[in-house]
């Protein structure tokens, strides 16, 4: 489906944000595999969440489905799991291939996980060669692509340092490492966000931390909870972009997410000029929670690199666009994880912004835009990603003419109604 975006004044108004999709996928797992009954307010609405409750349900999982996007997981505790019938079917989501790999690993049957197109076409050998270290057998496609067919064992405990900061990839390893007899323990690069960390306290887990180091002992019972997920800042970044490019703007959100892994987005907007107050801090679950009001600004700019980028990987695509209206421009480097997302996010910015008539330079790890540009209104190829999807049409609020989102349903896989949100922001 193809959606034509026009020009727009100025955004304003208020947003209530979905769910966390980080978040609500480690409180699904791990509430399947706590014992007793787990509920979740403001479970993401995501298509990829639901993946994730999907693929739960073929390990035998009863998940109920409530109004305002609340439901109830009764957990049959580590070993409660049943062996799948079906191929268990992540979808478009590697969050939830990757993070259930983990769990499946520690499993006394096989099961195999894949996707669509898209996500078979994602490399996994990152989760899959510290699964094997533990004994999990993993058979991939061309030993890195799915499917993946796993057969569980009694995993034994490791000390593994990840090449690349991924917290889906340390997420996976902690899951198994519930599943070893003994302390599992990872050690970053760099630190990445510790949502497994926090849920894992909250279902009644242990985990220690120090420095770049995280541990986790195996065989510890899970018990159910009644929690909430904060609003997705990630969800969050275009309306800030919006309001902070578009003259005369004022946008508010409560209850956003502000994971000191994840707030990079609003602290990196804040020291490039952004006016962005935050307001009524506290804590849900474990998790950082405030409101945020974000008004029209002059931005500068600036190099986006290094020990950055695992905090902003997902608003890349926004940041790129928001850059062409900065007075400096925005460099991005040392992000090539873009290059194996939903689609080569990398290429799909670039490509994109030079059909807006954007002078953009290509990296093989990042990305540079020029300040001050003027934006033209074009069709938009998003290659079904959904980040794509909705940076360009902030984009489209600031060009001439109309803009055209094709495959705009993509949008869906983190942020249903999207557009439909948008739309009622937008003054012309």
């Amino acid at each position: 489906m193809d959606i034509t975006v026009h020009p727009a004044k100025r955004v304003t108004g208020h947003i209530e944000l979905p769910g966390d999709k980080s978040i609500s996928h480690r409180l699904a797992l791990l509430g399947a595999i706590s014992t007793g009954k787990t509920t979740v307010e403001n479970f993401a609405s995501s298509q990829d969440c639901h993946s994730t409750l999907d693929c739960l349900k073929t390990l035998g999982i009863d998940i109920e489905k409530l109004e305002r996007n609340r439901i109830v997981i009764h957990g049959k505790g580590l070993d409660g799991l049943a062996p799948p019938l079906l191929t268990l079917d992540a979808c478009n989501s590697g969050s939830t291939i990757r993070m259930l790999s983990g769990i499946l690993a520690g499993q006394q049957f096989q099961s195999t996980i894949s996707g669509d197109d898209s996500l078979r076409q994602r490399p996994m050998k990152r989760v899959i060669i510290p699964l094997q270290q533990m004994g999990a057998i993993i058979q991939a496609r061309l030993g890195d692509f799915p499917p993946l067919t796993i057969k569980g064992t009694n995993l034994k405990p490791i000390r593994y340092t990840l090449p690349v900061a991924s917290a889906q990839v340390k997420s996976a390893i902690l899951l198994a490492g519930l599943y070893a007899e003994g302390s599992t323990t990872i050690v970053e690069p760099v630190p990445t966000r510790n949502h497994t960390e926090l849920a894992l306290g909250g279902f009644g887990g242990h985990v220690s931390v120090e420095g770049n180091s995280v541990t986790i002992s195996g065989r510890q019972k899970l018990h159910g909870i009644h929690t909430r997920v904060p609003g997705d800042i990630s969800s969050a970044a275009f309306f800030l972009a919006g309001a902070a490019l578009l003259g005369d703007s004022e946008v508010r959100m409560e209850g956003v997410g502000l994971n000191a892994g994840r707030r990079g987005i609003l602290d990196l907007m804040r020291k490039m000029g952004a006016s962005i107050e935050i307001g009524n801090e506290r804590i849900h679950g474990g998790e950082p929670v405030a409101d945020l009001c974000a008004k029209t600004s002059e931005l500068m700019g600036g190099k986006i690199s290094g020990d950055q980028i695992p905090r902003i990987i997902d608003e890349i695509p926004i940041l790129a666009v928001l850059g062409t209206q900065t007075i400096n421009g925005i460099e991005i480097r040392d992000a090539s994880e873009l290059r194996v997302k939903e689609s080569d996010r990398i290429r799909g910015i670039v490509d994109n912004l030079r059909n807006m008539g954007a002078a953009v330079e290509e990296y093989p790890d990042g990305l540079a835009v020029s300040g001050q540009q003027s934006l033209k209104g074009t069709r938009i190829t998003t290659r079904g990603d959904h980040r794509i999807a909705m940076a360009f049409a902030i984009a489209a609020l600031l060009a001439r003419g109309e803009t055209v989102i094709q495959e705009a349903e993509c949008a869906a896989v983190s942020f249903p109604g999207f557009f439909e949100i948008l739309q009622r922001l937008i003054v012309r």
